[in-house]
């Protein structure tokens, strides 16, 4: 099996998955309960809250479980909008977001918000200066993912953080869903952010929300105790030990696994040149990890479905999107047939180079087929 869909899910690193059935077997309390099984149970999620804090050198305080990236991205959106609503009602996005981030926002706008979408340049990247336009003494909230799920461009998240410390009654939001474990993450100037586990080879059904503490929220779920106020529910030491797992493991080598995933993104950009019908999508402010392609005149399902043949897995959209056409890539290059032709390669640092290789003889294949 070739697998190229890094950004959608990874799978389980081993490690993580031991911890996770080691923990499921050991610590079987309800952590909430007073007696020792609970406390035992209830000390392992402290552990390992502890360790997450020191890896992203927060509070532990500062850390709020869920379910996943959805779930903190709604639960940022609606619950500062509700929480802030006397401040104002004015949001900032961009057109390069997940759909859990325009989902919430879209809810909001019926509720009497207003949304509004900061420029980008031709590269992708925020137009600090449109933002800057944008700010009012209504707006409590601008939301910007750090990298974009489907062309993987970065964002000048330092820079954006900087100009939005100056307005007191806003805060700022970062989905660092896909940053996490391929960059470096540096907190100090973002005030609320979204991970998830599944993205950086952990379990799937536990991320979490970075808030600062001087912050507040409504909360999605109400009722029953927990880790936090903010998140109602049962707390998961199995599912929260294996994130904090996870999450230690991938931060190890970084540069190195850059480095590597950065030679596999030329070879396959290199590879790719010689057809006529294919533009790359992903630029240079993309990180390597992520590399759209827009193949004119094959449908993205069509050419999804041929390497699939070849035990070959890719995508088209992000795994979460709907409709026929990439709202990123048209955002990008304004080009309808781009847009609804795009296709989307992610690599990893397990990612072998033969399987580059084996990918684009499949490809020059189906691109022949096709055609």
């Amino acid at each position: 099996m070739t697998y190229l869909d890094y950004s959608a899910t990874t799978p389980v690193n081993e490690e993580v998955l031991n911890t996770f059935v080691e923990v499921s077997r050991k610590y079987i309390g309800n952590p909430n309960s007073l007696h020792r099984l609970g406390v035992e149970a209830n000390e392992i999620i402290k552990a390992s809250t502890k360790q997450i804090s020191n890896l992203l050198n927060i509070k532990e305080s500062e850390i709020i479980y869920t379910s996943g990236s959805s779930e903190t991205n709604n639960m940022v959106i609606k619950g500062i909008a509700l929480k802030y609503q006397n401040r104002g009602k004015h949001i900032i996005t961009t057109e390069f977001e997940h759909s859990s981030i325009y989902g919430p926002l879209t809810f909001l706008q019926k509720q009497g918000f207003k949304i509004d979408f900061v420029k980008t340049n031709e590269k992708g990247i925020v137009d600090l200066d449109n933002l800057k336009e944008l700010l009012t003494d209504e707006t409590i909230l601008v939301s910007i993912g750090y990298i974009n799920s489907e062309i993987g461009i970065k964002q000048p998240i330092e820079e954006i953080g900087k100009l939005l410390n100056d307005y007191n009654k806003c805060f700022f939001h970062v989905d660092m869903t896909q940053a996490l474990g391929k960059i470096k993450i540096d907190l100090t100037n973002v005030d609320l952010a979204s991970f998830a586990a599944h993205k950086i080879y952990g379990i799937k059904g536990i991320g979490m929300l970075y808030k600062k503490d001087n912050i507040s929220l409504e909360p999605l779920i109400h009722g029953g105790k927990s880790t936090t106020v903010y998140r109602s529910g049962t707390p998961a030491p199995a599912l929260i030990a294996s994130f904090a797992k996870t999450m230690r493991l991938v931060l190890i080598d970084l540069d190195k696994h850059y480095e590597y995933v950065t030679k596999l993104n030329k070879k396959i950009k290199e590879g790719l040149s010689k057809y006529d019908n294919v533009f790359i999508n992903s630029n240079e402010y993309s990180i390597p990890h992520v590399l759209n392609v827009s193949v004119i005149g094959i449908k993205p399902e069509t050419m999804l479905h041929a390497l699939e043949k070849y035990d070959i897995y890719i995508s088209t959209q992000t795994a979460c999107s709907t409709g026929t056409m990439s709202k990123s890539v048209y955002a990008l290059t304004k080009d309808e047939k781009r847009a609804k032709s795009s296709i989307r390669i992610s690599l990893s640092h397990l990612t072998k180079e033969s399987e580059i290789d084996y990918f684009l003889e499949k490809f020059d294949v189906c691109y022949k087929e096709l055609i």
